[in-house]
């Protein structure tokens, strides 16, 4: 199975000079905890619900703060066409419950979470 069969492929992104408080709006309205943050065409970074609390609002930061200032500029991602089962175990081996999902081309196409993951094995359970 492929990463492309469970991905989600509608996602929001934020900008790196966007608020805080736009990202975490965003967030609240998407009911997600992660947003990808692009540059142009270009991937430049992540931030999570953690990101805010931690790099941000712990550091006095405040709702004005940029996004870039608290995102991870380190991503990690992975390819629609990798296997599933090499991409979640990539992401236990990396401690990450979610990663951006990438065309051979490099453009952002869908994120992939260990939540798709156990929607997809729970609907095969109940069909088998």
């Amino acid at each position: 199975m492929k990463v492309s069969e469970v991905m989600t492929r509608q996602v929001a992104v934020a900008a790196p000079d966007d608020t805080l408080q736009k990202a975490a709006g965003r967030m609240a309205e998407l009911d997600t905890g992660v947003l990808p943050v692009g540059e142009g065409d270009r991937l430049v970074g992540m931030l999570t619900d953690r990101d805010i609390a931690i790099r941000a609002v712990a550091k006095g930061k405040g709702p004005d703060a940029k996004v870039r200032d608290a995102m991870t500029a380190d991503v990690k991602y992975c390819f629609e066409d990798e296997d599933l089962d090499d991409v979640v175990r990539s992401m236990g081996e990396q401690k990450v419950r979610r990663l951006p999902v990438m065309g051979r081309d490099k453009r952002l196409v869908g994120i992939v979470s260990l939540g798709d993951v156990a929607v997809y094995a729970d609907a095969k359970q109940t069909d088998a």
